[in-house]
Formats: structure tokens, sequence, C-alpha cells
């Protein structure tokens, strides 16, 4: 058992000793220093956009509060306009319902007074009518009566003195 890789000499040791003093002097002259550079870089990085991470989300965030505000206002403004046009429908078809009661009302009053007017016309001419019969009635009976000269002097004579009193 004799192997130099398990049981070392005392001048392999001391090289393998002086190797890997040389092999650290020069990791930590460059390469500690060249890989701790990286890794702070790589730390900053991530800090970075871990503070971007949480500048978005608080954006985001803001947006989304902005975004319900603005949804609310919108909702509001909708039922604000809901509101007026039903108002204003409202309004119109009252105003249609009374105009068409005053219309109505005028056409009744109208047709009242035609009816009015048509029944005065009515009798008038029915007077007339009337009047024109009794007359030509009267007319026969006259001369029916008056064609007998002595009765019909006396006809008269009693209707002058009925006249004078």
């Amino acid at each position: 058992m004799n192997n130099p890789l398990i049981n070392p000499g005392i001048g392999t040791f001391f090289w393998m000793l002086v190797s890997f003093g040389v092999l650290v002097l020069i990791l930590g002259k460059w390469g500690w220093p060249m890989l701790l550079k990286a890794l702070k870089k790589r730390e900053s990085a991530i800090a970075d956009a871990l503070n971007a991470a949480e500048y978005a989300k608080a954006e985001m965030n803001q947006l989304v509060a902005h975004n319900e505000d603005l949804l609310k206002q919108a909702k509001l403004e909708r039922d604000e306009m809901l509101r007026n046009a039903r108002l204003a429908s409202e309004k119109i078809v009252e105003d249609a319902r009374q105009r068409a009661t005053e219309e109505a009302d005028r056409i009744v009053e109208a047709a009242r007074e035609n009816i009015n007017y048509e029944k005065l016309k009515a009798m008038h001419d029915l007077k007339n009518q009337i009047a024109t019969l009794s007359i030509d009635i009267a007319e026969k009976v006259l001369m029916a009566e008056l064609s007998d000269r002595p009765k019909a002097e006396e006809i008269v004579r009693h209707e002058l003195e009925n006249a004078q009193l």
C-alpha cells in the first residue's frame, strides 16, 4: 500500500500546499473580486427587479382603485342619465296627456256649442213653421168664417172692442 495518492510524501504534500496557496492568491486577487462583483451586480439586479415589481404592484393597485372609481362614477352618471330620461319621458307623456285632455275638452265644448246652436236653429225653424202653419190655418178659418158678410163684420167689431181695452 504504498500508493502516492493515498499516502503522499512530504515533498508532494509541500508542493500541493504551495500550489494551493498560489491558487488561493490568484483567485483572491482576481477571481473573488470578479465573482463578488458579479454576485453584487446580480443582487442589485434582483433588488431592482423586486423594487420595480413592488412599484408596478403599487401602480397596478392604484390603477385598479382609479378604475373602480371611474366605474362607480360611470354607473352614477348612467343612473343619473336614466333617471333624467325617465323624468323627461314622464314629462312628455304628462304634457301629451294634458294637451289631449285640453283638446278633448275643447272639442266637447265646441260640440256642446254646436249642439246648442243646432237646437236653437231647430227651435227657430220649428217656430217659423208653426207660425206659418198657424197663419195658414187662421187664414183658412177666417176665410171660412168671413165668407158670410154679417158674421165677418160682427167678428171684426168684437176684435176691435177687445183690442181697445
